[in-house]
């Protein structure tokens, strides 16, 4: 990597970049915070670096994906590396099974080594600048991933656990095309105060309607251990970056077509062209 240097800036500051992919797109984004910001590398005319935390089942990969495709920039995603491990009958395979099919987190070890992997991949094919979703997830990995990277922004999307169990039941996956849809419809009214939220199923078209599979780890048990251990080890991670003056926290208040343009106008995105349809 390229010789790293830290940037120091004083308390009570607004802190902005400017960050630019690899499809010549420039644009800033801004962080206040009452804390010092420490960063050992320029941010300026490169691709964004950013990260986001959320619960399972919160909607990291959907959003990461979007603006991975906004951007220019590669979404790298944890669970999609350990899919991949799975199915490739790899030596890794039956160990990520066992670990996975039980709702367990995976070793800081294994992770770390599936995304070097990806990572290395990526530079390999002249990409960089990542949105990393599923990782860190342990202070651990997040001082791992601050020694080697400087992380721009993290982006912690919030929604209510029994919306997200609910949302997690309802995933399917196309076997033939790998197609991600949900079927769960979910309309939760405004009462005491709190706001509703109505997220609509993601419903398949007719021709992967009869190949429906249900990931092995959507079940309720599962899901709730899940998120059990998810909130035990999330608080630190959170602190981590918000001590940092990094941290984005997004309570998203519906569905992709309610949600999306305000996580854009939250980024300072909402002035770029968005080709893709909010309802999709």
């Amino acid at each position: 990597m390229a010789a790293l240097r830290r940037l120091l800036k004083p308390q009570g500051v607004t802190f902005s970049y400017i960050c630019t992919t690899h499809q010549g797109r420039s644009f800033s984004s801004t962080v206040i915070t009452d804390k010092p910001i420490h960063l050992r590398q320029d941010p300026k005319n490169r691709n964004v670096q950013w990260v986001f935390l959320g619960c399972p089942g919160v909607g990291k990969g959907t959003y990461a994906g979007r603006l991975s495709n906004l951007l220019g920039v590669p979404h790298i995603a944890t669970g999609d590396l350990v899919r991949e491990e799975l199915s490739s009958c790899g030596p890794l395979s039956q160990q990520l099974a066992e670990i996975v099919n039980q709702g367990k987190l995976l070793s800081d070890e294994i992770i770390i080594r599936l995304l070097s992997k990806r990572l290395e991949t990526g530079e390999a094919n002249g990409k960089s600048g990542f949105i990393l979703d599923g990782f860190p997830r342990t202070i651990r990995q997040a001082e791992i991933l601050e020694g080697v990277t400087d992380i721009d922004l993290v982006i912690n999307l919030k929604l209510r656990e029994d919306v997200i169990l609910e949302k997690c039941l309802g995933r399917r996956i196309c076997s033939q095309c790998g197609g991600n849809f949900n079927l769960a419809s979910i309309d939760i009214k405004a009462e005491n105060g709190k706001p509703g939220i109505y997220m609509a199923p993601l419903l398949p078209p007719p021709s992967c309607e009869s190949k429906l599979i249900t990931r092995a780890d959507d079940t309720e048990e599962v899901v709730k251990e899940r998120l059990r251990i998810y909130h035990e080890m999330s608080q630190p991670v959170e602190e981590f970056y918000r001590s940092r003056g990094k941290l984005l926290e997004f309570d998203l208040p519906g569905g992709i077509p309610e949600s999306w343009p305000k996580l854009l106008q939250a980024l300072n995105l909402d002035d770029h062209d968005d080709k893709q349809s909010a309802a999709a």
